[in-house]
């Protein structure tokens, strides 16, 4: 009589199935029947990685975004002084630049063009202490009834200047200052935001006007973080003045323990973060607030202001038919200049 194994319910994503397996072990038979079921669900389980693939790059995208910092804790990205809330978090001072039209007409599509100058060879210290490229963000204030122009009216040029890049208003009740970031700074150093301008016919708090448009763009991580914690892609201090008399490393990712003895013989514990470079040795006599680290910030914030003028067609128009009556009117004087030389050469021969 043959011996047959019974294998008892197997579970494996809500399926369970009795098998009997003849002549086979327990193991083998549960791992024959787990490839069974992976080979006819394939694609049920590459669909299921996938979602949970999204889901964390989503979170991790939306944690990582250094607009939002500014977009959770102020209303308003630029401070009564002029100062863009961006430079709180971001120290160092750096170049941008922005070009607009000089003038626009009402209800038309123009460009913004951002650009983030930067040597895009040098590497930022990550979150994780290790070494890479830098990311670009920047926020656009655009005056009143100014936004950022739909998909369906940007023509096909733009669309190819702008990329597959993504701007959003600031809060939904402020259309008119957008934000974008954080987005790899190698391919997008120059930024193109598709705007669109009011129509004053259908918008009476709109005027025809020269208004002023503010720019605010960054390079790299910032030194603070909102709750005025330290990031570590800035300088480390000594909180007090003594004797290094002890640097360990603070675990496997990185980071030291520096022990420093006091004057009055307490010991101090400064913790360094995986990232910045120690430039102090064991045995060394520090002052308080002397660095311990080097910077290794490489990014920087900067700001830009610029005007524009919403035209009036009407003003346009009206210049239009100006220029041609100055031009009839030369055309005529020349015309009548000549007649009149005409006519002096006719007396001078007779």
């Amino acid at each position: 009589m043959q011996k047959i194994n019974v294998i008892k319910t197997v579970p494996f994503f809500d399926w369970q199935k009795t098998v009997a397996c003849e002549n086979k072990g327990f193991s083998k038979c549960k791992a024959s029947n787990i490839f069974r079921f992976m080979f006819f669900n394939y694609k049920k389980i590459v669909f299921s990685f996938s979602l949970i693939l999204i889901f964390n790059l989503s979170n991790i995208g939306a944690a990582n975004a250094y607009p939002i910092f500014a977009q959770q804790n102020y209303s308003n990205p630029r401070e009564a002084n002029g100062r863009i809330v961006c430079a709180n978090c971001h120290l160092a001072q750096k170049p941008v630049e922005i070009e607009v039209p000089q003038s626009v007409l009402p209800d038309t599509v123009f460009e913004a063009v951002v650009k983030i100058p930067y040597d895009q060879q040098v590497k930022q210290v990550l979150g994780n202490g290790k070494k890479g490229a830098l990311n670009v963000g920047a926020v656009l204030i655009l005056p009143d009834g100014f936004s950022v122009a739909p998909p369906e009216r940007i023509s096909e040029e733009m669309k190819t200047k702008v990329g597959n890049l993504y701007f959003q208003p600031y809060t939904p009740d402020k259309q008119n200052i957008l934000v974008i970031g954080p987005i790899p700074g190698k391919q997008n150093s120059e930024i193109v935001f598709p705007i669109l301008s009011p129509d004053p016919s259908k918008n009476k708090a709109i005027s025809y006007l020269k208004y002023p448009v503010y720019l605010g763009a960054n390079r790299g991580r910032g030194q603070i973080y909102p709750d005025g914690s330290k990031s570590n892609n800035m300088v480390y201090n000594a909180s007090t003045g003594g004797k290094i008399t002890q640097i360990e490393p603070s675990g496997k990712k990185g980071g030291f323990n520096i022990t420093i003895e006091t004057s009055t013989g307490d010991q101090v514990i400064d913790k360094i973060p995986p990232g910045p470079e120690l430039i102090v040795n064991l045995g060394q006599t520090i002052q308080a607030d002397q660095p311990l680290t080097n910077n290794p910030n490489v990014g920087g914030f900067g700001q830009k202001d610029s005007e524009i003028v919403l035209q009036n067609p009407a003003r346009v128009q009206g210049l239009i038919v100006f220029f041609g009556f100055v031009i009839i009117a030369q055309v005529f004087l020349v015309l009548k200049k000549k007649q009149f030389e005409k006519v002096q050469l006719a007396e001078m021969n007779f």
